[in-house]
């Protein structure tokens, strides 16, 4: 799940509706996205962190706690 995103999205009250329309997918697909169903492809990353939250790191919006467990892992260094 990207934590991030979704709390910034309420913060600034970007809607997933609007995420839709930037990024022309459905609104469900949105949703399946943030909620880590799916994932955001790069381009479609970059695009919203342009349009909506320029002023924040890529890294900080799409970070995902999957991506912390990985890190964290010791298996992820050998």
């Amino acid at each position: 799940m990207y934590k991030n995103l979704a709390h910034e999205m309420k913060q600034r009250k970007v809607s997933q509706l609007m995420l839709s329309n930037l990024l022309d997918v459905r609104p469900a697909t949105v949703s399946d996205k943030i909620n880590g169903n799916s994932k955001f492809y790069f381009d479609e990353a970059l695009r919203v962190k342009k349009v909506f939250f320029d002023n924040l790191d890529i890294e900080y919006l799409f970070k995902t706690d999957e991506c912390e467990e990985e890190l964290f892992s010791p298996e992820y260094y050998k």
